[in-house]
């Protein structure tokens, strides 16, 4: 069956469900709703060079964390907050200007769909990544109009990989945690997901194997995805 063909049977069904279905959905930005580490791991090597800072192990030191994290991981812990500020909000806008060209290029496939598919449901988006790289995002490729909430990493006290932004976002949508379906990429991220009672959905979009998440997909084109969320049992 083709893509379109399965999501038209989707489609149908979910006319008939969405209006009770028990879930509600709950994004992280990179890596589910952009694909962006490539260019993020450019950003980063970009930045760095000037400061003298090596190349290697930007992805193993940038993946799945809030910037103040990265930025204290390549500068050193003695910079105080003000420049710890600065050079995240500076590498950022580098991000994206780089990325402003090619911005629907990056964005996962399938992911737009879903979210049209799914409408009538509870949905929102909680990232480690700065508000600014948000807004970029779901302004620039038209989607914020479906996310009820929207947390980022600077709203909770503690990224991930604890759970604090997963919860404040299923708050923020009514939601317990246990009943949202959250979509991650990332170790921290799938770590903050479960640790929130979530059911977590792995994307393979930056790693080709996740552990502990409940299902792993390529992207939101994958059918089995409905499939398996048509599966769930609600919390009692």
């Amino acid at each position: 069956m083709s893509i379109q063909s399965n999501y038209t049977l989707c489609y149908h069904h979910h006319l008939l469900v969405s209006s009770t279905f028990p879930f509600a959905f709950i994004f992280d930005l990179d890596g589910v709703v952009i694909h962006s580490t490539p260019m993020h791991n450019l950003a980063w090597e970009t930045y760095l060079e000037p400061y003298g800072i090596p190349r290697e192990q930007v992805q193993t030191r940038m993946h799945g964390l809030r910037n103040d994290e990265i930025v204290r991981g390549f500068f050193g812990t003695e910079l105080d907050p003000a420049q710890v500020l600065a050079h995240g909000a500076a590498k950022e806008a580098l991000f994206r200007k780089m990325m402003a060209p090619q911005l629907d290029q990056h964005i996962v496939p399938g992911v737009r769909r879903f979210l049209e598919l799914h409408a009538k449901a509870p949905i929102g988006l909680a990232s480690n990544a700065e508000r600014a790289n948000i807004d970029f995002v779901l302004d620039g490729v038209g989607i914020r109009h479906y996310f009820q909430a929207v947390v980022d990493g600077h709203q909770a006290k503690r990224p991930k990989p604890f759970p604090d932004i997963y919860r404040m976002a299923a708050d923020l949508l009514g939601r317990h945690s246990r009943d949202c379906v959250i979509f991650e990429d990332s170790p921290a991220g799938v770590q903050a997901a479960r640790d929130s009672g979530a059911h977590v959905v792995g994307l393979t979009t930056t790693l080709a194997e996740l552990t502990g998440v409940d299902l792993i997909i390529d992207n939101f084109d994958d059918p089995r995805l409905q499939t398996w969320l048509w599966q769930l049992e609600p919390s009692r």
